[in-house]
């Protein structure tokens, strides 16, 4: 695997441009998946609670060839505990999971409605107490950061989204880089739903990459951060092949032109 590569939140900390995906990933074999994924050069590993695997990630992690320093874990709170007002009752519980001291970045999973701008100020208490060493959002619209800005001079280091060739939400990208929020792209191979589509296959041939190559390469170049989810071996160590080779401009705007606004992920039914 070629170097992963780092980008510098608005806080100064560094985050890799790649990482692993654990949606779905049971807890059992989310260990060896992590394992695979550091051993081949991967070091963020993006969790969340309601994923029910923290428990895995953290015998994973503890398993790793690298030490916790090197790693960045992220992992976010869940809707029923914004409902509660139970943040920091959620984030203890995760750490205690994780078997962790602290998490690299703590994410508001969904924007809840009437309940998000006080889960961000809790969040910032977190923060402030060293145990999220950054903090962010997931699945917020141009509408929710803005809302945040209102009322806290936090500004969130990371929207995590989905993201990929099918769904290409470019304004709210530009809005984010315009914030010095980075964007990280949940579901980047869209479920494997444009793997096959003729302009993925073409830059496949012509740089001897695979299709999910391309796809993940296509968002790295935008500036975007990826976390694939797989538990296959040859999956982890392929979707980590993507900083040996630079698509080109046009290249670029042919994958911009598949978008279908194509939502892969499913939205939480009491989020509808």
């Amino acid at each position: 695997m070629a170097e992963n590569q780092w980008i510098t939140l608005n806080n100064q900390q560094k985050m890799p441009l790649l990482g692993l995906g654990v949606y779905k990933s049971a807890d059992g074999e989310v260990e060896s998946a992590i394992k695979t994924a550091v051993d081949c050069g991967y070091r963020l590993i993006d969790t969340a609670s309601v994923y029910k695997n923290e428990d895995g990630v953290g015998r994973g992690i503890r398993k790793c060839s690298v030490s916790r320093s090197e790693l960045f874990i992220t992992t976010k709170v869940w809707n029923t505990a914004q409902r509660m007002g139970d943040i920091e009752g959620a984030f203890n519980r995760s750490l205690e999971r994780l078997n962790l001291d602290y998490v690299d970045l703590y994410l508001v999973h969904w924007p809840v409605p009437g309940c998000y701008l006080n889960t961000w100020k809790e969040l910032e208490k977190l923060y402030a107490s060293g145990r999220a060493k950054s903090i962010g959002v997931s699945n917020f619209s141009i509408q929710n950061l803005e809302d945040l800005s209102r009322i806290s001079d936090i500004v969130p280091v990371v929207n995590q989204i989905e993201y990929h060739p099918l769904f290409v939400q470019d304004e709210l990208l530009a809005y984010c880089q315009e914030h010095n929020i980075v964007v990280q792209a949940y579901a980047p191979l869209a479920r494997g739903a444009y793997l096959t589509r003729e302009p993925i296959m073409m830059l496949a041939n012509k740089y001897g990459k695979t299709p999910a190559q391309i796809g993940l390469r296509w968002s790295v170049q935008k500036g975007v951060s990826v976390i694939p989810k797989s538990t296959k071996v040859d999956r982890i160590i392929g979707n980590g092949q993507i900083f040996d080779f630079e698509l080109t401009e046009s290249e670029i705007e042919l994958l911009n032109g598949m978008n279908e606004n194509f939502r892969s992920a499913s939205i939480p039914e009491d989020m509808l």
